[in-house]
């Protein structure tokens, strides 16, 4: 699981920072799954190493523009480049209305299927490897925040060791690699967690914006590997954020201290805390840290891997 950030400024983009979007990709399958697609979204993933045709999977919190506004662009350009295979999309009610007029007005016609799914709380997508669920936030339209949750693996399974207890090669081995118990034809009953290691936690990742500190939130980002969080203002602007319904740095902090996380990234920042300003985005990080040590700040095209358990400690998984 790699993260790229696409986007990481709230509301209208600047020099260096885009609007809103985030991709995941899976190597071990080959795809890509985006979260949020703001303006230019199709141009910052051109800038990437990330692959268009990997695209297969859009998740959007909520409907204003900043989120939104690249989403029409880049399917028809994926259309047009005519090397994907199927798109499905998720995310809050109006948005398949916003895709059919658009398609219809701009006489758009997608050359692959394009599946709009209307979210609702709970369970949203899940097959062999992941679960993705979502989860109400709390901002001015409906918005939701998104989870996704890699399965638990069996552990490595011991060949040498299957080997040595004469147990048959063939359709056996797949079922204790399963953790399967099997009844052998001398006799013997094999568990497979005696042929296996420790099991494979799952990694997850949480994805919570545009919002102000709630419980969603942090229903969502529980026990999670990696927390993606709005942070738009400083603390010294919290009456700017209650009013407009956006985090502030300590709210993102507190979303990560009470859900328990391995790591914070945040993200959305407003342009008012550039370069020369009384307050600087590096005045939000240290804002964040001091409650939240394990704080990161993004920025475009910040890439994160998002480790398994045992290499939480033992390697920097941030890439500028």
């Amino acid at each position: 699981m790699q993260i790229t950030f696409l986007g990481t400024s709230s509301g209208v983009p600047t020099r260096s920072r885009n609007v809103s979007s985030v991709a995941l990709r899976l190597p071990q399958r080959a795809e890509l799954w985006l979260f949020d697609c703001g303006e230019g979204t199709q141009h910052q993933i051109l800038r990437s190493d990330l692959k268009i045709s990997q695209l297969s999977r859009i998740f959007i919190t909520h409907m204003h523009g900043d989120h939104i506004f690249g989403l029409m662009g880049l399917l028809a350009s994926c259309g047009l480049a005519g090397n994907v295979k199927r798109v499905d999309i998720y995310g809050p009610s109006g948005l398949n209305e916003y895709l059919q007029a658009a398609l219809r007005y701009s006489h758009t016609h997608f050359s692959y299927p394009v599946k709009v799914h209307t979210v609702h709380p709970g369970v949203i997508y899940e097959d062999d490897e992941f679960i993705v669920s979502c989860g109400l936030l709390h901002h001015r339209i409906t918005a939701f925040g998104y989870r996704v949750a890699e399965k638990d693996r069996p552990g490595r399974f011991d060949v040498e060791k299957a080997k040595e207890l004469q147990i048959p090669s063939g359709p056996i081995y797949g079922k204790l690699k399963r953790g399967e118990t099997v009844t052998l034809a001398d006799g013997r009953v094999i568990h497979g967690d005696q042929l296996c290691g420790n099991t494979e936690i799952g990694r997850k990742m949480a994805y919570c914006t545009d919002t102000i500190y709630c419980e969603g939130a942090v229903q969502l980002a529980q026990d999670a590997d990696v927390l993606i969080h709005e942070a738009t203002f400083a603390h010294q602007d919290a009456d700017m954020a209650f009013q407009r319904l956006h985090s502030t740095t300590t709210m993102a902090a507190q979303t990560a201290y009470a859900a328990g996380v391995n790591r914070l990234l945040m993200t959305h920042f407003s342009p008012r805390y550039a370069p020369g300003n009384d307050i600087e985005l590096k005045d939000l990080l240290r804002e964040a840290r001091a409650i939240f040590p394990k704080t990161e700040m993004a920025h475009d095209f910040m890439i994160y891997d998002v480790p398994r358990r045992r290499e939480i400690d033992s390697k920097s998984t941030i890439h500028n």
